[in-house]
């Protein structure tokens, strides 16, 4: 029998959790007081009193177009596991992942939510495991376009930046593939001393939910990849236009390099991204020779993009309560 660590009683969930709690309120409110201590707000607010509201207006009406595409990228992968939800009713699930992944502090509550609504009219494990692949096909193109607009931003980025952007791409498409061979890694689960509820093949849920992603197939996963393709590019052109709206004057290559690096920051333990994400800008910005006001500037317009659609999300859910078009 296998001896068991004695040294004192575990951590509890609500334990464990108010103490990552604290962390990400630790990271926000320290990058955020780090980057207000570097800029005057005088000039802040006088960049975004000077910005051109018509760029600004297509980047809002590009953002919101994006949850379409996202959702055509869900029922891809969904149709083909066997799932058959409705597009409107997908567009409505990310509207509202969109509400709760803004004003929830972890940035994937919406994506439990989506699961949760949709598990009501297919199997869970499928639904989920969908939603992982889903959200992996979006970093792979993210990252993806970046590595492509490298060599044309390289010269404008420090060598240690451009090597590290390019190191994680690599690593992260070599990690997708692995994930979704599938039977390499079943393989090397198979040898550990895994509980059963944490085993990748079996009837468990994390197993019915790994097989879902392998599941989905090369067909669908290209499918799936060249919507996220359409998506991210759509992104980047929402980050030109918002650069253009502040009059910001830097190339286009750079942007599909600094918008998705920025973006994957927003992975570390904060509140929503607060903190992370204006530091992320300003940090990548300083590299171009732009001003940290003008760097939040374009950190704070490109966050009202989600701002926008989560509102639009939580107004939905708010309207399908009211008539009870929900349970």
């Amino acid at each position: 029998m296998t001896a068991r660590f004695q040294g004192g009683p575990s951590m509890s969930p609500k334990t464990r959790q108010l103490l990552l709690n604290l962390v990400r309120i630790g990271v926000s409110a320290g990058l955020l007081a780090w980057v207000l201590s570097t800029i005057k707000l005088d000039a802040l607010a006088g960049t975004l009193r000077e910005a051109d509201p018509r760029p600004y207006g297509l980047a809002l009406i590009i953002g919101l177009a994006g949850i379409g595409l996202r959702a055509w990228r869900w029922q891809v992968l969904l149709r083909a596991v066997g799932v058959g939800l409705p597009f409107r009713r997908l567009v409505y699930l990310y509207f509202v992942g969109a509400f709760f992944n803004t004003f929830l502090p972890t940035g994937f509550g919406g994506d439990v939510v989506r699961v949760l609504e949709a598990g009501g009219e297919a199997d869970r494990a499928r639904v989920a495991g969908t939603t992982i692949v889903d959200r992996l096909t979006g970093f792979i193109m993210l990252f993806a376009v970046a590595l492509a607009a490298l060599p044309f931003a390289g010269g404008l980025l420090t060598g240690g930046l451009s090597g590290a952007i390019a190191a994680g791409g690599v690593g992260l498409l070599a990690g997708s593939v692995l994930l979704f061979e599938g039977r390499l890694l079943r393989g090397i689960t198979d040898r550990l001393p895994l509980p059963k509820a944490l085993a990748l093949t079996g009837d468990g849920w994390l197993a019915r939910m790994y097989a879902a992603i392998t599941a989905c197939g090369r067909g669908a996963l290209l499918r799936a990849l060249g919507v996220s393709l359409l998506f991210n590019l759509s992104l980047m052109v929402a980050g030109v236009l918002i650069a253009q709206a502040l009059k910001i004057a830097v190339p286009a290559a750079a942007l599909f390099v600094i918008v998705p690096v920025a973006t994957v920051s927003l992975l570390l333990p904060s509140i929503s991204g607060l903190g992370v994400r204006e530091q992320a800008y300003v940090l990548l910005f300083a590299q171009l020779g732009v001003g940290s006001e003008p760097a939040l500037a374009f950190s704070l317009a490109y966050y009202s993009l989600d701002l926008a659609a989560g509102l639009v999300g939580g107004l939905i859910y708010l309207l399908a309560g009211l008539l009870r078009l929900r349970a």
